[in-house]
């Protein structure tokens, strides 16, 4: 054998003087291939060789050389083979020493080497080592000429009797007919594949589609007929048979030229009916969810609407590798489907037959029944086909777990669309029936205790937030297409508010939030709808309190809960509040305990916490225990807000009210939501309380405007109805009726604006009290005598109560502003007392937004209006000095000068009395103004004194003098505060307006002099 392969080397073209020798003395000593030396010459000779070896005769005498030489020593030869897939050189090398060691290795019912490399070779992650072995292939069925004696020939034919060697030996021809009743059910009378080779079967077609789809084999007649037996035979009911169906079922698909004659035509729609009639027998004794009966229904789904592009994608996803499927090789097995095997009656009758997944989750791969029914409501079949799909939608929602599977939100779409668009406009009743309330009650029972109180859940945290979606776009999607629906006379029913009511959305979207790495999208999902349809419950201070409530400093606090603080209940915390105001220390103990508990478990407090809060308003009730409510109904508004403000509002209503029983429900309180400030008047002068109502005022204010959007397209139809004879085109109507929408809500918010500013005014009682106080408080200091306790501390608690309330309503004032700038605008528009002027420009930070709208206001008609806007320009100039404020203050002064010599006696008294110690003001803000306002003063002066010159004879001198003012400040201003008294003391008893307005002219001046010359 050695001096053959000798001479083969030796007249090999291209041979090596190097490797000669080096091989002549490993030929002489094979177990010299073990060493280095020896892999370093048979990795020459591979590295120097052919990429094909069968194309030349060179490159097979290299091949055939190294394969005796490897014979010579078999241990090695698998490293061989290794070097010639890492060269990519000598693939029929590789092959044969593949077949040299199937050979030599035992027989067993295991997978073979040869089936492992080149199911390796070609579906491995390398795609040059796919692309030089898939060339092996088609240049080796080029040749027709020695094709027995080539290796792909001996591959081939080992493949195809490791094939038959497994198929069955018996095969009855025995078609089952109707009439063979008394057959035992589930026994096939064909004899069915061994389960010691179903696993080597897989490996075999997974082989065989790889060699056809990605290296081109194509197979001859006698490979085709066995790779069909093979295909339909029926195997055991193991999870690996379920896997060899499912491959068999989709090499038929990608490979249907395997079918050729009537007969077998005949023996694969035989093969189908099989896998029909035993998938549910499979599925139950394997224990796998994903069988091949959903993968058929989906495929004859996909038939039925022409999706072969969604086919193909099937088939390659469940074989495992990338192969060309022209769609047009599925015509055949199209017309098989949707005629013979699954009309499309049939596939939505056993469609809704198909039992749910349980515990439906991400870690259930495969092809399940949702993504059936998913594609038969994409299509409407089920509509179509007047089958109700209700009941399995809402079981499969119920039989849900985390993680997430992607195919459930999809699935909800398209059936929310199925449900509210009907199939056809020809049949507007053709759609789904919607889940009913009472089944959408049934999976939020008894969700309203604490977190760690509750009972036992009979639905999963998933599936009560996959209904809560489902709910959330169904309203959505029934308010997008109102106009839609009402054109084809349809109006589907919308779900009950009563039934919103009973849904703990806020608690849900907390729970996600926890939950969102293993809910996938749904949080997401869900946060979109609940800013579109519940913006009240987007507040972003809502966020932020929560992660304060939720973060490191509670965590620390719930680590020093005792068994004393678990211990309280509702009805001892009842008792302690009915012990107010004369005990308060049980009352703090159980408020500061419940600080401890998380936000779930407070919730059996919050009736009795709300409920109480009138006996708040008393007197002698301490800071600490309001400040504790007010902190532990944050805590609540994270987890029941609506409700908690329902019944807040209810408790906090005035005492009369509360006799009558008057009761708002949640839906009172959104169409007006100024109910919330008609409340027991003591609340606005206690700042924890009135924190609770202005937080839920803005709440309402949002639910407000959230409603009415809605209640503008349910009634839709009513901008259809008249469009039909209106004159000025369907879009005139619904133009109006949102011009309306949006006049009653600026109306709305502008009145609480109103009220709040209102609250913000002290109360009779309480300038009496202040005005008592200041005096009091004088004659102390001037006996110099100390402060006494009980006067202070009521000076400062009067004071620290209207401050802070006030404070507080500047922060939600600066909010609306901000949200709507119109607001600012229609307030000031309105006007409100000009004592609350230093309190908004200095509280509220977006005031500079009237900047703009200053100029409209002063040249309004009315006096009142142009007063009200030099009075805010003042107090705007001093708090934001800004190259604006210098021209519009420009403009004002102007504007005075204009209405001086246009306005009437009484009513230049009227306008210039309030408004000329704003000129002060301007000055401060502004000194190049000086020259303007100071000539404007003189003018004002000299037009008073020209109207009573007849009259007064005494004016003369007082124009002089505020001439001299003006011209010599600096000279007369020590004096300036002395004559201003003589002055006003000589002429006090003159009633007539032109001399009080000189007098009060002279008064400015003076205040800008003395002003300028202190440098204040």
């Amino acid at each position: 054998m050695w001096l053959k392969l000798c001479c083969t080397l030796k007249t090999e073209p291209g041979s090596s003087a190097f490797w000669w020798p080096m091989f002549l003395i490993v030929l002489m000593r094979p177990h010299l291939l073990t060493a280095p030396g020896g892999h370093l010459v048979c990795r020459g000779l591979i590295k120097n060789g052919e990429r094909q070896d069968e194309e030349s005769v060179g490159g097979r005498r290299r091949t055939e050389a190294l394969r005796h030489l490897c014979k010579m020593n078999p241990s090695q030869a698998l490293r061989v083979r290794g070097m010639v897939v890492e060269e990519c050189h000598l693939p029929g090398l590789g092959v044969a020493l593949t077949l040299d060691h199937t050979k030599n290795e035992s027989s067993d019912d295991g997978v073979s080497d040869l089936v492992c490399f080149v199911s390796g070779l070609l579906l491995g992650t390398n795609a040059k080592v796919r692309t030089w072995f898939g060339t092996f292939i088609r240049n080796g069925q080029q040749r027709k000429r020695d094709n027995i004696s080539s290796v792909l020939w001996q591959m081939r034919r080992q493949l195809l009797l490791e094939l038959m060697g497994i198929l069955p030996t018996v095969r009855s021809t025995h078609i089952v007919e109707e009439a063979d009743v008394d057959m035992e059910p589930n026994v096939s009378v064909y004899s069915g594949l061994k389960e010691e080779h179903v696993v080597k079967a897989s490996a075999l077609l997974r082989l065989y589609c790889a060699l056809m789809g990605i290296a081109g084999l194509k197979p001859t007649d006698e490979e085709a007929e066995q790779l069909l037996q093979l295909m339909t035979s029926r195997p055991p009911a193991t999870p690996a048979g379920v896997r060899f169906v499912s491959l068999s079922f989709c090499m038929l698909l990608a490979f249907s030229t395997l079918v050729s004659t009537p007969e077998q035509e005949q023996l694969m729609v035989m093969w189908l009916s099989w896998m029909i009639k035993e998938e549910a027998y499979f599925e139950s004794i394997s224990g796998v969810s994903a069988s091949f009966g959903e993968m058929l229904l989906l495929v004859a789904m996909y038939f039925h609407s022409n999706q072969l592009s969604a086919i193909i994608d099937l088939v390659c996803s469940t074989l495992g590798m990338k192969i060309v499927i022209k769609p047009s090789s599925l015509s055949r097995m199209k017309t098989i489907f949707t005629q013979e095997i699954f009309t499309e009656q049939v596939v939505t009758a056993h469609a809704v037959r198909v039992p749910v997944t349980g515990n439906l989750s991400a870690n259930i791969t495969g092809f399940l029944p949702i993504h059936c029914i998913y594609q038969l409501l994409k299509s409407r079949s089920f509509t179509k086909h007047k089958v109700s799909i209700k009941d399995w939608i809402y079981r499969q929602l119920c039989e849900t777990t985390t993680p997430l599977h992607p195919q459930l939100l999809p699935l909800i779409d398209v059936y929310i669309n199925s449900i509210l668009t009907p199939a056809s406009k020809s049949n507007p009743e053709a759609t789904n029936q919607p889940v009913t309330e009472q089944e959408i009650l049934n999976v939020f029972q008894g969700l309203s205790g604490g977190e760690n109180s509750r009972l036992p859940q009979r639905y999963s945290i998933t599936t009560q937030l996959l209904v809560l979606y489902y709910v959330l776009s169904y309203e959505e999607a029934l308010l997008a297409n109102t106009k839609i629906l009402a054109a084809m006379q349809k109006k589907p029913k919308s779900y009950s508010s009563a039934l919103m009511d009973q849904i703990p959305i806020k608690y849900l979207i907390r729970q996600a939030q926890g939950l969102q790495q293993e809910l996938g999208g749904l949080h997401s999902a869900l946060l979109r709808l609940l800013a579109t349809n519940y913006p009240h419950l987007c507040i972003v201070e809502d966020w932020i309190c929560e992660e304060q409530i939720t973060g490191t400093d509670a965590l620390l606090r719930r680590m020093l809960l005792t068994n004393i603080a678990k211990n309280h209940s509702p009805k001892q915390l009842q008792e302690a509040f009915s012990m107010l105001p004369g005990n308060h220390t049980q009352l703090m103990q159980i408020l500061e305990h419940l600080t401890l508990l998380s936000a779930g478990e407070l919730i059996p407090y919050a009736e009795v916490l709300t409920s109480n809060m009138n006996r708040l308003l008393n007197a002698g009730v301490p800071r600490r225990i309001l400040q504790t409510v007010n902190k532990l109904w944050m805590v609540l508004n994270t987890v029941m807000p609506r409700r908690l403000w329902v019944m807040t509002v209810n408790a906090l209503q005035p005492s009369v009210k509360i006799v009558r029983q008057q009761k708002y429900t949640q839906n009172d309180l959104m169409i007006d939501p100024l109910i919330v400030l008609r409340c027991d008047q003591r609340v606005h002068r206690s700042p924890p309380l009135m924190d609770i109502t202005l937080h839920m005022l803005n709440g309402y204010l949002l639910a407000s405007k959230a409603y009415l959007n809605a209640h503008l397209k349910e009634t839709a139809e009513q901008d259809i109805r008249p469009s039909q004879n209106n004159a000025m085109g369907p879009e005139a109507p619904e133009v109006t009726r949102e011009e309306l929408k949006n006049a009653l809500l600026a109306a709305q918010d502008s009145a609480a604006v109103q009220i709040l500013l209102e609250i913000c005014l002290p109360t009779e009682e309480e300038k009496a009290q202040s005005s008592n106080i200041h005096s009091l408080l004088k004659s102390v200091h001037s006996t110099t005598s100390p402060k006494s306790p009980e006067l202070e501390e009521e000076e400062d608690s009067l004071l620290c109560n209207l401050r802070e309330v006030q404070c507080l309503i500047c922060c939600l004032l600066h909010q609306m502003y901000i949200a709507d700038p119109n607001i600012v605008k229609l307030v000031h528009f309105q006007g409100y007392p000009c004592e609350l002027l230093a309190l908004t420009v200095a509280g509220i930070p977006s005031m500079h937004i009237c900047l703009d709208f200053i100029p409209e206001l002063i040249a309004q008609p009315e006096l009142e209006k142009q007063i009200f806007a030099i009075q805010l320009l003042s107090f705007l100039c001093i708090q934001y000095a800004l190259p604006k404020s210098l021209s519009v203050a420009r403009l004002a002064i102007n504007v005075m000068g204009t209405l001086l010599t246009v306005l009437t006696q009484s009513k230049r008294y009227a306008f210039f009395m309030p408004t000329l110690p704003c000129l002060v003001s301007f000055c401060q803000a502004f000194p190049p103004l000086y020259e303007d306002i100071m000539s404007l003063l003189i003018q004002i002066g000299q037009v008073c004194a020209s109207d009573v010159a007849t009259q007064t004879r005494d004016f003369d001198p007082i124009i002089t003098r505020l001439q001299q003012l003006k011209e010599k400040p600096h000279e007369v201003s020590g004096l300036c505060k002395d004559s201003s008294i003589k002055s006003c003391s000589r002429d006090i008893a003159s009633m007539d307006p032109d001399v009080r307005l000189c007098q009060c002219v002279e008064n400015t001046i003076i205040e800008i002099i003395n002003m300028s010359v202190s440098g204040v």
